[in-house]
Order: C-alpha cells, then sequence, then structure tokens
C-alpha cells in the first residue's frame, strides 16, 4: 500500500469523523450535505469514504471514479490518485473533492493494524491540503472505525429517535472512549420527526451516556425529516443541490455554520 505525502505548504485542516451507531440513519447523506455546506463557506472540503463494505458516497452522488481506498490498500495507486472532484471540485465553491470506498471490497476489515495505521496516517497527512476532512465512518464500533474516528479532531455520532439507533450510538461512545477516554463526540438527531421529538431521543442518550459512562453529550444539531432527502438520493445528487430551500438542506447548513465556527449549539 502507497500513501502519498501531503505537501507541508499550509496548516492542516481539522478533520471531522461521521459516525452511527447502526446503519440507515442517514449518515452518508449528511457527510455529503456537510461537504456540500462547508464549501459554500468557502472552505476547501475533502470527503473520504471510509465505509469499504458498504460504500455508497459515489453512488448516492453519480460519480465514477478512476481509483479508490481498495485500489490505494491494494498497492495499485497513491492516496492522492484516488481523489476526484464533486460539483466542480475543492477549488470551485460548492464543490469538493471526493475519495471513493468500494462496496463490498473486505480490504479495509483485512487490515494489519499497521496498514491501518498508515491509512489513518496517509488521510491525516493529506487533509493538510484541505481546510478540513470529512470521514464518512462505517456504521458501529469494528476496530477499524474507532482507529478512523480517534484520527478525527471531532467526531459527529448521528442518531435518530428509533430505541436500536439510540442502543447502538451507546455502544459506539462506549467503545470510542474505551479507547481515548478524552473522546467526546457531537450528536446530531437526523430525520426527526419534529424538534420536540428529536430533543426527547437525545435527553434519553444524554441520560444514559451521564448514568453508565460519566459523559455529558453535547447536542450539535437537529435535521428535520424531510421528503427532499430520499429523492435526492434517488436522484444521485446532493440535497442543497436539488433542494436548496428544503428543511433538511437548511438545517444542514446550520450545522455546518455551528461547527465552522466551533460553537456548540443544542
Amino acid at each position: 500500500m502507497k500513501i502519498a505525502s501531503a505537501p507541508q505548504s499550509r496548516a492542516a485542516g481539522r478533520v471531522l469523523a461521521i459516525a452511527s451507531g447502526k446503519g440507515g440513519v442517514g449518515k452518508t447523506s449528511l457527510a455529503i450535505g456537510m461537504a456540500r455546506a462547508l464549501s459554500q463557506m468557502d472552505e476547501r472540503v475533502l470527503l473520504v469514504d471510509g465505509d469499504l463494505g458498504m460504500a455508497n458516497i459515489d453512488v448516492q452522488m453519480g460519480l465514477y471514479p478512476n481509483a479508490d481506498i481498495a485500489a490505494v490498500l491494494n498497492g495499485r495507486v497513491e492516496l492522492t490518485d484516488a481523489v476526484a472532484p464533486a460539483l466542480g471540485g475543492s477549488l470551485e465553491r460548492g464543490g469538493f473533492d471526493v475519495i471513493s470506498g468500494r462496496s463490498g471490497s473486505g480490504a479495509l476489515a483485512n487490515l494489519s493494524g499497521t496498514g491501518l495505521t498508515k491509512l489513518a496516517t496517509g488521510i491525516a497527512a493529506l487533509s493538510m491540503t484541505y481546510d478540513r476532512a470529512i470521514l464518512d465512518l462505517a456504521a458501529g464500533a469494528d476496530r477499524a472505525t474507532l482507529r478512523l474516528a480517534m484520527t478525527a479532531d471531532d467526531v459527529v455520532l448521528v442518531i435518530n429517535d428509533e430505541p436500536t439507533s439510540l442502543t447502538d450510538a451507546y455502544a459506539f461512545v462506549k467503545s470510542l472512549r474505551l479507547h481515548d477516554d478524552g473522546a467526546a463526540p457531537l450528536v446530531v438527531v437526523n430525520n426527526a420527526p419534529s424538534r420536540a421529538a428529536a430533543h426527547e431521543a437525545f435527553g434519553a442518550f444524554k441520560k444514559t451516556c451521564e448514568s453508565f459512562l460519566s459523559f455529558t453529550p453535547v447536542l450539535a444539531g437537529v435535521i428535520r425529516r424531510d421528503d427532499a432527502v430520499p429523492a435526492a438520493i434517488r436522484a444521485q445528487m446532493c440535497l442543497s443541490v436539488r433542494s436548496p430551500q428544503s428543511e433538511a438542506a437548511q438545517d444542514i447548513q446550520a450545522l455546518a455554520g455551528t461547527l465552522a465556527r466551533g460553537r456548540e449549539a443544542a
């Protein structure tokens, strides 16, 4: 596996990992939306699909990359060769760069500890040429996911109001804090039927974390349920491109603003 050294001509951008305890909570759609929203704020953004088993950023955006992380791990290309532009690329306002995964690949799951560390280090080095790198992690808390999460400066944990989502999100936080007791992932309630329901779900999750982990999570944002989201996925388009005035797109923009300012919001 060849990981290219990134130029050191600029300060490193922050690395944001987007995680979830279980699949199906809209993590990838949120990652794409965040990449778009932050790029509209004049940040140069790199979006990395860190889920090789169920990778789908390229599918959701209708991209056909020449190379992906699996090719990097197999030693066929360097990490920089897997970078592809989306919506005009990171030099265009509203555009960003993407490193795709490969659905069904076992390359990441079979990585040795050394190989996984090398990949994480390579992503961190490449992020130095951007204002921000976003890692769309696999759902759950396997070894590779936790290692990549610990590479990030910030972790956003996506939940919804389903009991299984809350239970699995708690398991993710527990596993992450076992490896890094200072880890403090921010929480986003996605696909919320209402703000009241979102705050109720977060309240239950917060209480569990405080009771069993002595950790008080922070609610970074709420993304309202919106029919425009599945419609954008079916159209293989970014939500804010297809439906920029939708409630969900506006919520994602607000969340991006919160993270860009470095402030916590309830």
